[in-house]
Order: structure tokens, then sequence, then C-alpha cells
């Protein structure tokens, strides 16, 4: 069985949704994880920032609004009567519940349940359409097996366990279609996977029923080895190991959320990304195969903040870094890289909202200079220490660019560079024609 994601756009029109009908419907058996279709999630954001500020009236329009689109995608959507009176019946349904919100106390876990019903509306609107063409298909609810522990990490026992109960209970189906993104929490409130959405869903699911293979269907046809909104002339990257992948996901890689790619690497699953405007394309395929000694692909991460911390104290002092440490965990933020010497530590971070409290209490320490607006570009591949000469030309191609710091050796897949962000369109340039032409 394969396990097969499709973001907001690939089903943002009825189009769309027939397009990926026609990719899907192939006899072989498989999930379908679906993301809300595009611009319904901020529309429900709009909606619930309306109803937190008790604009009943703001929030009531939002919804006929977009009420009002998806009446428009079911009637170009359906051909036949009968299935179009279900699927209004299905919409004005989830839109009258979301009516329902301005008659009570609206908080957080309101707004939970509101920003779920883009991918119930999606996922509904789609097997039903699936339906009408005469496919055996059957919906798994997401909120039936889905689940985060109390650390809002997913419960994979948990998910396997009642994921197997629902195909049990839906036997003899080609297809079953599922949301992305949402699920319950420990206590049963509905919530969502948020880092990684539908992405993240798929690579569950593939874990949790042993899928042959997962594929995620976005509108860019693989991974390519550089961001073709600043560089000409960029390729996809037809195969990456799990490691590489998830340092590109992680540095700026918009295609996958490098939370996705752990599930698939535990289990062994590969994990293929493809264009649904280009379905033939190969995309990436992402696997434990590597090229040996290749410089793969190089991907930049924006709003980045530097913190150097100076320190005569340092000199020999054990427990110093775990004290810098301990400050970056009490305000619960992460460090992305970090270079040492003999008086001095610099890292950087991509989340500056504690920013005054990290420095104020990093004061302590020793002098503290702060840098602002920094971009990491990370050159991936496969880079272990033995295979002499890649480290220079890497170097080499950053010569004309201000580096403020280096990162090399923290695995075999990446060599990261933090420069201003106003040097980052020439530095990906200068490295694309170093590196890839």
């Amino acid at each position: 069985m394969k396990v097969l994601k499709f973001g907001g756009t690939s089903v943002g029109s009825a189009a769309r949704m027939r397009d990926v009908a026609k990719l899907i419907c192939d006899g072989d058996q498989k999930i379908v994880v679906l993301s809300a279709m595009s611009g319904t999630t901020n529309s429900l954001v709009e909606i619930s920032d309306y109803f937190y500020k008790n604009n009943t009236s703001g929030a009531l329009e939002r919804i006929n609004a977009l009420e009002q689109k998806y009446f428009d995608v079911v009637e170009e959507l359906f051909s036949t009567a009968e299935a179009k009176k279900e699927a209004v019946s299905v919409v004005k349904s989830l839109f009258e519940y979301l009516r329902s919100f301005s008659k009570s106390v609206f908080t957080l876990f309101e707004e939970k349940a509101i920003l779920a019903q883009g991918e119930l509306l999606s996922t509904t609107i789609f097997q039903l359409y699936l339906n009408e063409t005469g496919e055996k298909s059957a919906l798994l609810p997401a909120l039936e097996y889905m689940r985060i522990d109390k650390n809002s990490e997913p419960d994979t026992n948990y998910i396997a366990e009642h994921l197997a109960i629902q195909l049990a209970e839906q036997p003899g189906n080609t297809i079953y279609i599922t949301q992305g993104f949402i699920c319950r929490n420990f206590y049963g409130e509905i919530d969502n996977l948020q880092r990684g959405g539908s992405d993240y869903t798929a690579s569950l699911i593939g874990a949790a029923v042993k899928a042959d293979e997962i594929q995620i269907w976005t509108d860019i046809d693989g991974m390519h080895n550089n961001d073709p909104r600043f560089v000409e002339g960029t390729k996809p990257v037809p195969v990456l190991h799990f490691e590489e992948a998830a340092e590109l996901a992680y540095f700026g890689a918009k295609i996958l959320h490098p939370t996705c790619i752990l599930p698939a690497k535990l289990n062994n699953i590969p994990v293929r990304l493809l264009n649904t405007m280009e379905p033939k394309a190969p995309g990436t395929l992402i696997s434990t195969q590597s090229k040996k000694g290749k410089i793969e692909a190089v991907a930049a991460k924006d709003g980045i903040t530097a913190i150097k911390i100076k320190s005569g104290r340092m000199l020999l002092a054990h427990g110093f870094l775990r004290k810098v440490f301990e400050i970056f965990e009490s305000y619960q933020t992460s460090i992305d890289m970090i270079t040492t010497s003999e008086v001095g530590v610099s890292v950087s971070i991509d989340n500056a909202k504690r920013l005054d409290e990290i420095v104020n209490d990093l004061k302590k320490f020793g002098t503290v200079t702060v840098d602002k607006d920094m971009v990491i570009i990370c050159v991936v591949g496969d880079m272990p220490y033995e295979n002499v000469g890649f480290q220079a030309k890497v170097v080499s191609a950053m010569s004309e660019i201000p580096v403020r710091m280096i990162s090399y050796g923290g695995s075999n897949y990446n060599i990261s560079f933090l420069i201003k962000g106003e040097d980052k369109k020439r530095a990906l340039n200068a490295l694309s024609a170093a590196l890839f032409n």
C-alpha cells in the first residue's frame, strides 16, 4: 500500500480535484491524505480572529463568503443532481457548525475546532466525488485515530492501533481518503500536528501501515538544487538520502518539513516528492541511498539572529557552555548554529521572541553582541571529512561574501554559512555557479 499526500493547491479547485482523482484511480490500493483547499485555512484563521474580538458580524460575513466558495466548487465538480444535493448538505452542515461559535465564549479550543473544518470539507467533498465516479473509496476520519500525547508529540502506538481498526471496519476499498494536519490531543480535544501539517500526517500514516512508499504531491517537481526564486536554471535533485533531505528541509527548502522525514526514516520507507501539475516528472526520491562524494543542493533559511558571548572567564572554565545553553532552554529557544573559541561562543537562533530576556541573562557571563536579519546558507551532500577538497570548493565559492559564522562537522551532510540577509541572493548564485554549473 502507498500513502499519497496532496496539498492545498493540488485540491484548490474543482478542476484540480478532478486531476487528483485521475492520478489516484489506477487500481492500486492507497491512503490519500488531503490538505484544506488553498486559501481556506487563512479564511478560518481570519474568522477565528473576528470571534476572538467579539466581532460576530465580521465573522459571519467571512463565513458566508467562504461558504459560497464551496457551493461554487460543488456546482462545478459534481455532474448528477443527487451527488450535488448530498455535497451541498455536507457544506451547509459544516458551515452551520462554524456559525454556532457566535453563541459561545471563544477560546483556543474553539479556534482549533474551527481550523479543522478546512480538511473536513476538502476530504468529504472529494470522497463524495469519487463515489459519484464509481470508485471504491471510503473516508477515514483522522480524529478517530490521529492523536498527540501530553508533550504534543504523535502517539505512534495509538495511531497504528486505531488506524488498523478504521481500515478493518471498511474493507474492500481501493482508495481511503483522510485528513492531514488535524488530530486529537491527549485529552480528546480537537487539535493539530502544527509542524509539517499534512506532510507529517502522511509520514505517520506510512509508518503505521508499513507503506511501500510515501508520496508528497505539491506544485513543484521535487526538491531543487537551489532556490528557483533567486537562482535561474535550478534542477530537481533525483535522489537524496534521508539525512540530506532533512538538512535541506530544516534550512529552508519549503517543499517539505523536516519533521516529516523522521517517521519514514525510522521505518525505512522511501519518500517521493512529485508535481501534481507535471505528474510524469520523476521528482525526488528520498531514501537510504545517496550519491557518494557529491554535493547535491543549497538552501537558505531567513530570519536568523546571531548572538556572540565574549568572556575572558571562559578560558579553561568547565560548565560555561552548559550555563549558556540553559538560558536558551529556559526561554524555549532552540539554537541553529554554534561556533566556539577560547574566549567566546557564537550561536544563531530563528526565534527572536524572547531575545531581550536571553541577552539580559547572557550578560551575566560576558559581553553580548547581537546581529539581526541574518541568513543561514546550507550546502548539502555526501561530505565526510575524508573526501578531500570539497570543503575548499564550497568555501572558495563564498570568497566574495562576508561570512559571520561557518559550521562544519556536525554531520557528514552539510556545511552552513551565516551571512547578512542582503547578501543572500549573491551567495546562492555564487554557490550555484561554482557547484552545479
